[in-house]
């Protein structure tokens, strides 16, 4: 009935993609730590020039890509919303229109208020930078 080859090269498979995602977890700590104190270390702070310094940018946060994203997907989503509304001319044209119009502002809206969130974090980390300047000097 069971084909004890095949059911034992699973249970083998199974055992050694375990093991590997143990291991991943271990080595993924280990490096996880090691990167944070060794190389983000604040004593590094604007010593990176080129790739290394974009790196240390980018694994600091210190850069944030979600704006750009979030302009991407909202191209795409009213770019979507738009071309989708057409599909109702044939049917409804107050639904084509009511689609097309609705549809964009809400997702203007919606769009928007992410990109308000982030001016908002953007802009505390900057008077948080300029208060401890004011502090040091």
């Amino acid at each position: 009935m069971f084909n004890t080859k095949t059911y034992g090269y699973s249970l083998n498979n199974v055992i050694s993609n375990s093991i590997w995602i143990i291991v991943s977890l271990i080595l993924a700590i280990i490096g996880g730590i090691l990167v944070y104190f060794l190389f983000l270390n604040k004593k590094n702070d604007g010593k990176f020039k080129g790739f290394l310094g974009w790196l240390y940018d980018f694994l600091s946060f210190k850069k944030m890509f979600l704006e750009v994203l979030l302009k991407i997907t909202y191209l795409i989503c009213a770019i979507y919303i738009t071309l989708s509304s057409f599909a109702l001319i044939g049917t409804n044209f107050l639904s084509f229109l009511i689609s097309l119009i609705l549809g964009n502002v809400i997702a203007r809206v919606i769009y928007e208020f992410s990109i308000i969130l982030l001016v908002i974090c953007r802009n505390t980390s900057e008077i948080a930078k300029n208060i401890r300047k004011l502090k040091d000097n």
